[in-house]
């Protein structure tokens, strides 16, 4: 998955937005906050970021290609980081960007929610 691919594919997500931050990292958030940073490669695909449920954390940082995501894992959280595709191909990656963006909309409020157009169930 290129860059572009990776930013094409986050903005298909409802209410996606997109920022450039962090030391050039794409940054992908929906009500404000982040389900997906993309960047920091030296190679051809980029680096992807993603936040997921424990179960999918405690299987996929022992994946070879994938890593617990730096700053982010080693404060409690849920997230991982996509070095390579040997593990996970760009489908199986598309599912953990869908499932993190899913996950992101359900900690906004209703409000929040109602506000951006998506289900508030």
């Amino acid at each position: 998955m290129t860059l572009d691919d990776y930013n094409s594919f986050c903005a298909s997500l409802p209410a996606a937005s997109h920022v450039v931050q962090w030391g050039g990292a794409h940054v992908w958030k929906v009500g404000a906050k982040v389900f997906a940073i993309g960047g920091w490669s030296e190679g051809k695909e980029p680096f992807v970021t993603f936040k997921c449920s424990d179960i999918a954390y405690d299987i996929l940082k022992e994946q070879p290609g994938l890593r617990p995501a730096p700053y982010l894992a080693s404060r409690g959280m849920k997230w991982i980081q996509r070095q390579t595709n040997q593990s996970m191909d760009d489908d199986a990656l598309k599912d953990y960007l869908r499932e993190s963006h899913r996950l992101v909309v359900l900690k906004l409020t209703k409000q929040a929610r109602k506000e951006l157009g998506l289900a508030t169930s």
